[in-house]
């Protein structure tokens, strides 16, 4: 059986992101997605911040405090994820509320 274009699912543009449709969440899926988007971009960051830590100090510099890796890098990172994430997020589920009135 051969696929057409309208067999093969959708993975960007049109209000999908790899097959996931972005602008049929509701509230509570919109504030889980963009929490968790919030906790890969911290655990991502503090991540490459501590392998980059990690050669920092084994360079022959002074010695740097891993925390710096979650206060400095991580925590930031994942704020500013779940925040942008959850204003895309919340601005799509407004206007479906907007054109459903």
């Amino acid at each position: 059986m051969s696929q057409t274009a309208y067999d093969t699912p959708r993975t960007l543009g049109g209000g999908y992101l790899f097959g996931i449709p972005m602008k049929d969440l509701g509230w509570f899926a919109s504030l889980l997605m963009g929490l968790a988007t919030g906790f890969m971009g911290f655990f991502g960051a503090t991540f490459f911040a501590i392998v980059g830590l990690l050669i920092y100090n084994a360079g022959g510099h002074h010695t740097v405090d891993y925390s710096y890796s979650y206060s400095r890098v991580g925590l930031p990172v994942g704020i500013l994820f779940a925040v942008v994430a959850l204003g895309y997020l919340g601005t799509m589920w407004a206007k479906r509320m907007g054109r459903k009135a």
